[in-house]
């Protein structure tokens, strides 16, 4: 390999190495053509096709053409490809036969002999033609002639491998032409063969590599075959290819390291195991590192050489991509992953040798970038470099520390003599850096020379590193490179200088809740403040380390011990208070009042119960703690009742409060939540999983700059409160965790009492809770008396004894003996008294407090209840019964109910949907002892019961059905029920048809009484009668007095029948059955059943010769459209009123559906003349259908005048051509005057034959 001596930096160096050609023959000749062929070679680019499926590539061909030696060619077992040729050609102008036969011939034949004994195919014969020389020979033969026989004789089935080459030296188109053929067969042929060795080479290299798991292979053997391929990927400018095998090797050496930390160790790392002796960094300034590269090839290098060199080659490579600032992160991944691998590989390295070659490595990587960057890309790359930056600072404070060069008092003998063996294991700078000023290795050597050296150059370093950070916005790591800076001033004794930049990394760590680095950054503070005499704030960052979890036992105890012992002293100024966070001392955790409620009447005792948990890791003696309470008047406050206090209060008296974590402040909290979404990556050729993992789609929002927040551990700056009200509690030792302190208060004034700070004095430091959140409070109240009458049920019902319970809430007034209700009775509501109601007295918190016998008197007109004694802020209940009387019997219609009479009660009808209970008010006045005025209460009853009735015929027999419905939720007893006739007409008799009394009604449901109605002569025309019912809860003891009976009236009027009517429908002659779609006869006769009655006597009834008559409208109607009407369906016909006159109606109807169809309704309606005079100039033949009429039997039936119209109507026509006509009236006939007969018969109708769809009609 022939590698060219490295000039003098900062140039980037390459390899001289080209593909060899040899060449034979006529040397002359090709030194006359090398140099237009060397020109003309790279001109044009091929296009490169790789094995495997890899993408073809456009390459610029150069070769490198040496004389024709047996030593170049390969021998078994050689590998190398840069000395490899890669095509052999053999150059002659011969034009003559005999010269050909006697020199040329033979020179071919030994020079093909050569190559088939190495195995050596790839060659070419160029023929070069010169016009010079075939003028100064008059017997040569053409040269087709030459070139045929060369043919013939070596390329017997390869005629391509005899090229011509014509007059080369010529400038013609014919020599062009001849230039452009040679060249692309010389391009074509080297191509063919340096793809064909190369891929045996690939192949090779690939077997030697799947040997690795057997014994005897060797990383180093393997190193440097793969590295034969780079070179050869680096010869043809394949750059990318040839960083692809450094990095292959570079992976596989990392697997075999973390394989070995893992215990599957390879024999051959044991020689890179070897102790470290030299560390003089990466070497970036030429191009390969031969003496690394010899150590690696004789098995004799360490760690560092190996992945040294590896990276020096992978960064030519890099640049020569124009790719430095991927230099620079892999640079930094390479020393901190060397760091580890020396660890994983127990390599013994003196100390501080690693940080010398970290520090050189960091500033040899950013030299080496900017010798082939400006100054603008620097700039606008600094976050790719910043970080090599960061890691040479953090290194060169090691070295400080370790030869004590940031000691008060310098280094001593030891630390000088680890310095001398650091800057020995350098060894001698490198020729490429000696006339550098500013070479790393200067840098080294000058910043361990000295204390004031090594101070400048860290510095520099330092304030280089901050800088970049802040410009870039890696606020953290500027603060940690800060950090490391106050730790520097510290030791300097310099704490003014390191406060700044502790207070600035603590503030980042607690903006991010960075628990570790808080706790440590708090000590450095802590020191720093100490030194500078602030006793606040050094008093204050104690007490937050004091409650530290992160540090040790013993370290909190001395925190907190020097809190209480700057507490135990004496200062100059007896009245100076430092005021200090609560929550660094102590957290409160809960509140509980005493009552539950935190309401209390004026006078009352009033008990809090904090839970205050000491962070402290020891007991702390408190001289006082103290809650400043705010009292507060609201223009109704001082009204509130007890009542309406305790329904806005919580029920079990306490109060949660959140839990603070010091180390953690509250900003965190306010940072936006976690957006994470799941990531995959599938193989685009089979779908399958390549893949997976999690992205932070809000990255931006959690990394942002937060800097506008003060400094977190300044002075607290909270203010104590100076109040009236203050609850106290002294002496109180807190022991480490949960401390229960009680308070106690007298309450004095009503209001609102607002608990506004917490403080705990420990001497004169306050640690102060200045809000509680959330807001407590407790109220104070001055009650009226009151007195509350309310049922025990949801509702009162009226008639039965119902229970009221009475409650007396005393307020700020004491009930003595002899003090009472006075209650002016109502006339329709009795007061029951029972010998043994008791009242009971509760406190104001619900607790029973006494007992005693209640006395009540009444008389008639005031009942008066004695009540017992009972102090101020209590509660006297007890109960009474009340009776809520019926009422005097009141006609009813067909629905009445109760009805009250009683001036001074008002009846309240509620039956929105005929099923609400109808209720009624009774008012009572009460007077109060301790109130002038009187009070007067409302109780509303509801009437259990809704009563109806009906009348019923059959025939010519009348019944009376009342019906009972409870709407109640009670069970009832109903019994004694009668029905009467107040007026007493002797010729009437009402004979009851009901069960046995009693009966059991049930709630929502109804019970039925009849009665049937009798008379033996004829009745009146109206009838009053009395229902009665005597009425008892069905689960009820034994009442105390008689219930009175349960009354509802009500009035029948022209309940006698006066007419039957009865229907029939007869089918076709000839038929039995009714069939669809016929005509049948339907024959309806009314029948009077009465001589006149004075009910007759109406405006309808004419006078004869020989009788009375009525006029009477029927109408047949068949609402259910079972039905057609053949003809007219109504008509008006005169009826006499005579017993037994009968009246008869024929009409044809036709039966639309098959079943048993019920039979249409026939509907009767007295027809009453008008009024006016003009009523008499009226056809009647306009108005009165002609019927048959028969006075008795033996008249003759005349049949009825049918039309041919299907559902005609003969009702009173109101328009068209009596239009101004004065029109008669109607009047329905009372439902017990007419009695239908046929009233639930039906009619067999069978379907016609010939219908296809059959319609039924089921009934």
């Amino acid at each position: 390999m022939d590698a060219p001596e490295a000039p003098l930096p900062p140039v980037i160096y390459t390899m001289e190495n080209k593909p060899i050609v040899t060449c034979a023959g006529d040397q002359n000749l090709f030194t006359s053509i090398y140099p237009t062929l060397s020109q003309q070679l790279p001109r044009e680019p091929m296009e490169w096709r790789r094995s495997y499926g890899r993408a073809p590539k456009m390459i610029h061909l150069e070769s490198n053409f040496v004389q024709f030696k047996e030593e170049l060619l390969p021998k078994d077992g050689n590998k190398a490809l840069l000395t490899f040729p890669f095509l052999h050609i053999y150059w002659t102008e011969c034009c003559d036969t005999e010269v050909y036969k006697a020199t040329v011939k033979d020179d071919l034949t030994k020079w093909q002999n050569v190559l088939k004994a190495h195995s050596s195919v790839d060659w070419l014969i160029v023929v070069v033609e010169n016009d010079a020389k075939k003028k100064n020979k008059t017997n040569i033969l053409p040269r087709t002639s030459i070139v045929d026989k060369i043919r013939n004789d070596f390329c017997n089935k390869q005629s391509d491998r005899c090229v011509v080459l014509s007059d080369p030296l010529k400038d013609s188109s014919r020599t062009q032409e001849s230039w452009n053929a040679f060249l692309t067969k010389l391009r074509t042929s080297l191509l063919m063969s340096f793809t064909k060795n190369l891929g045996k080479f690939e192949d090779d290299m690939r077997t030697l590599r799947e040997k690795r798991t057997e014994p005897g292979w060797s990383f180093c053997d393997y190193f440097m075959v793969q590295e034969e391929l780079a070179f050869v990927f680096e010869m043809l400018q394949q750059f990318e290819d040839a960083l692809v095998q450094y990095d292959e090797l570079d992976a596989l050496f990392s697997q075999y390291v973390v394989n070995f930390g893992a215990g599957d160790g390879a024999n051959w790392l044991t020689f890179f195991c070897q102790p470290v002796k030299s560390w003089n960094g990466l070497i970036l300034r030429k191009p390969i590192d031969m003496e690394k590269r010899e150590l690696i090839q004789r098995q004799e290098a360490t760690l560092l050489d190996l992945r040294s060199y590896l990276f020096s080659r992978q960064c030519t490579l890099l640049l020569f991509l124009q790719r430095p600032w991927e230099v620079a992160q892999r640079a930094l991944e390479l020393l901190h992953g060397c760091v580890q691998e020396l660890k994983l590989l127990e390599v013994s390295v003196p100390p501080g040798a690693l940080d010398c070659w970290v520090f050189l490595s960091c500033l040899e990587v950013l030299q080496r970038i900017e010798g082939c960057c400006d100054r603008a890309q620097i700039d606008s790359n600094i976050a790719h470099t910043v970080g090599l930056w960061s890691y040479a600072t953090e290194k060169l404070k090691s070295l400080g520390y370790l030869c004590g060069l940031v000691s008060e008092k310098g280094p001593d003998s030891e630390d000088l003599n680890r310095t001398v063996d650091l800057l020995a294991g350098l060894g001698a700078e490198r020729p490429e850096t000696a006339n550098t000023a500013q070479s790393p290795y200067k840098k080294l050597k000058e910043a361990l020379s000295s204390v004031e050296a090594f101070e400048k150059h860290y510095l520099d370093l330092s304030h280089a590193a901050i800088e970049m950070h802040t410009s870039i916005g890696r606020l953290r790591s500027a603060k940690f490179v800060g950090k490391d800076l106050a730790e520097f001033y510290m030791r300097k004794k310099s704490p003014q200088k390191a406060e700044v930049y502790l207070q600035g990394a603590l503030k980042n760590y607690l903006a991010e809740g960075w628990a570790l680095p808080i706790t440590h950054t708090r000590k450095q503070l802590a020191e720093c403040q100490k030194h500078l005499g602030q006793t606040e704030n050094y008093l204050q960052t104690s007490s937050l380390l004091a409650s530290d979890h992160h540090l040790t036992e013993d370290e909190r105890k001395h925190f907190c011990r020097e809190i209480l012992s700057f507490a135990s002293r004496q200062t100059d100024s007896p009245g100076q208070k430092i005021v200090l966070p609560l929550h660094c001392f102590a957290q409160l955790r809960d509140l509980h009042f005493t009552p539950s409620n935190a309401v209390v009447h004026v006078g009352g005792v009033l008990s809090v119960e904090i839970t205050l948990c000491s962070q402290m890791p020891m007991p702390v003696q408190v001289e006082q703690v103290t809650i400043n309470v705010h009292f507060s008047i609201d223009k109704n406050n001082y009204r509130k009742t007890a009542e309406w206090l305790t329904k806005h209060k919580t029920s079990n008296g306490t109060i949660n409060f959140p839990t603070e974590t010091s180390p953690l402040p509250a900003p965190q909290n306010n940072l936006p939540a976690l957006e994470l979404y799941e990531m995959f990556e599938r193989s685009p050729s089979d779908n399958s999983l390549n893949t997976t993992g999690i992205i932070c789609k809000n990255v931006h929002m959690l990394l942002r700059r937060q800097e506008s927040s003060t400094s977190l551990e300044t002075s607290s700056g909270v203010a104590l409160e100076d109040g009236a009200h203050v609850l106290k509690c002294s002496g109180v030792t807190l022991e480490p965790g949960a401390n229960r302190i009680t308070f106690r208060t007298q309450a004095r004034e009503p209001g609102t009492y607002t608990l506004r700070q917490l403080c705990a004095s420990v001497g004169p430091v306050r640690f102060v809770l200045p809000h509680l959140y959330p807001p407590v409070q407790y109220d104070v109240y001055s009650q009226e008396p009151q007195l509350r009458v309310e049922p025990l049920a949801d509702s009162l019902l009226a008639g039965i004894p119902q229970k009221v319970k009475f409650t007396v809430t005393t307020g700020h007034y004491t009930v003595k003996n002899g003090d009472s209700l006075q209650l002016s009775n109502a006339e329709a509501m009795l007061i029951l008294c029972h010998a043994e109601n008791r009242a009971v007295i509760y406190s104001n918190t619900r607790e029973k407090a006494s007992d005693a016998l209640l006395r009540v008197q009444s008389s008639d007109k005031v009942t008066s209840i004695s009540l017992p004694a009972a102090p101020a802020y209590h509660m006297i209940e007890f109960e009474l019964e009340v009776l809520s009387l019926p009422s005097a019997p009141v006609t009813g219609g067909e629905s009445s109910v109760l009805g009250m009479t009683e001036s001074h009660r008002k009846h309240k009808d509620t039956q929105k949907a005929g099923q609400c209970m109808a209720t009624t008010d009774h008012k009572v006045s009460i007077d109060c002892p301790w109130s002038i005025y009187s009070t007067v209460i409302a109780l509303t009853f509801s009437v259990p019961f809704r009563t109806t009735h009906s009348l019923l015929s059959a025939g010519t027999r009348k019944y009376i059905q009342v019906c009972v419905q409870n709407l109640s939720e009670l069970d009832f007893e109903l019994s004694d029920g009668h029905l009467v006739d107040p007026d007493s007409n002797a010729d009437l008799r009402l004979v009851p048809l009901n069960a046995k009394s009693p009966q059991h009604i049930r709630s929502k449901q109804s019970v039925f009484f009849v009665w049937e109605l009798k008379w033996t002569r004829e009745p009146p025309p109206s009838l009053r009668c009395r229902f009665s019912v005597g009425s008892s809860p069905a689960s009820g003891g034994r009442l105390s007095i008689p219930l009175k009976p349960y009354t509802y009236e009500f009035q029948v009027e022209n309940f006698f029948t006066l007419y039957n009517v009865r229907a029939e429908i007869l089918p076709p002659s000839g038929t039995e059955h009714c069939r669809t779609g016929s005509l049948c006869s339907l024959e309806v006769s009314i029948t009077r059943l009465s001589d006149l009655l004075e009910v007759d006597k109406d405006e309808a009834l004419t006078e004869s010769d020989e009788y009375f008559s009525t006029k009477l409208m029927y109408e047949v109607v068949d609402n259910s459209s079972n039905w057609a009407v053949c003809g007219k369906s109504s008509g008006v016909i005169s009826m006499p009123v005579a017993a037994r006159a009968t009246h008869r109606v024929h009409m044809e109807v036709m039966p639309l559906f098959a079943g048993y169809l019920p039979l249409p309704d026939v509907r009767l309606f007295k027809y009453l003349p008008h009024h006016s005079a003009h009523s008499s100039q009226l056809d009647a033949d306009s108005w009165i259908e002609s019927d048959g009429l028969s006075v008795d039997k033996h008249v003759d039936e005349q049949p009825d005048g049918g039309g041919g119209r299907c559902r005609g109507s003969a009702h009173l026509a109101s328009g068209g051509e009596h239009r101004g006509l004065p029109m008669p009236r109607l009047q329905a006939l009372p439902p017990g005057q007419v009695f239908n007969a046929s009233v639930g018969t039906q009619v067999l109708v069978i379907p016609s034959k010939d219908d296809h769809v059959l319609e039924v009609s089921v009934t």
